[in-house]
């Protein structure tokens, strides 16, 4: 007795069902060629200025509304949400078009783990620190009596906390944040995970409020050099400047311990790279 349905042809699996993107190369001279480098230069300036317009602005609202009424201003809670709230709304609109990495700890992260050129990974930090600089010299010009009495919305090490505790801090919150962005992006989850739609900028944005709500009262929450850059050179101030080493040597080692743990721990890269080698050698 034939059967009237038709044999399905047969389909041969590899062991997974996504596609690692390549590494990029190192030094990419081609893409200074490309209108679409330029474009993403451009998409990480203005964000990171947006970012920086928005949250800092929001700071500096928070400790006018609450100089004048203890009760008064948005909290540790409000600005949190700025700054989530914004990294969820900006990487959403630029994640496209650059990548959507408005920090050069994510910036070096990515570099780390071969997803951006070096090329790429000193223009886009380049880009993110002029947007800082610019976002803030916005809130200075809108608020202008306001910005430099309260504190220009920069980052420092708060009163009883002393620079290893600010460190330590900076480094953890920084892997959060990293660890969350190679998470959300990573073809294999997004693979695996296709039957639960999940938005990457969401996850994102929960990271940076997250880690706000935790290090607020300790350093005012860096996590992102450009963010602490702006600020520094906008407000111009010694205790600040003082500090300023602790927001790019801990965001860069928390980006560095990310970009690790999850290439080659989670990602198992140093084990097939040993099995890769170990084959190679029986041959």
């Amino acid at each position: 007795m034939t059967k009237d349905v038709s044999e399905e042809p047969e389909v041969h699996h590899h062991g997974k069902d996504y596609v690692d993107p390549p590494p990029a190369p190192l030094l990419d001279l081609g893409e200074l060629k490309l209108w679409s480098f330029y474009r993403a230069l451009i998409a990480e300036f203005i964000a990171t200025l947006l970012f920086l317009y928005v949250t800092v602005a929001t700071v500096i609202g928070h400790k006018k509304l609450n100089a004048a009424d203890h009760c008064d201003g948005v909290g540790i809670l409000g600005i949190a949400w700025a700054f989530g709230g914004m990294i969820f709304i900006l990487v959403y609109c630029t994640a496209g078009i650059s990548g959507g990495h408005i920090n050069p700890a994510v910036t070096f992260g990515l570099f780390l783990a071969r997803k951006v050129s070096l090329i790429r990974a000193v223009a886009y930090i380049v880009a993110q620190s002029l947007g800082a600089i610019c976002g803030v010299g916005l809130v200075k010009a809108f608020m202008k009596s306001y910005y430099n009495k309260l504190g220009g919305g920069a980052n420092s090490v708060s009163t009883g906390y002393n620079t290893g505790t600010a460190l330590g801090a900076e480094i953890i919150g920084t892997f959060v944040l990293v660890y969350t962005v190679f998470s959300a992006t990573d073809p294999k989850r997004s693979a695996r995970d296709s039957h639960v739609p999940v938005l990457a900028p969401l996850p994102i944005g929960f990271a940076v409020f997250m880690v706000h709500l935790a290090t607020i009262p300790i350093t005012g929450t860096g996590i992102n050099p450009a963010r602490s850059f702006g600020a520094a050179v906008i407000y111009n101030n010694g205790k600040v400047w003082d500090d300023h080493w602790i927001f790019w040597v801990g965001p860069f080692v928390g980006a560095l311990a990310a970009a690790a743990y999850h290439q080659y721990i989670l990602r198992a890269a140093a084990i097939k790279a040993l099995g890769s080698f170990r084959s190679n050698a029986s041959n």
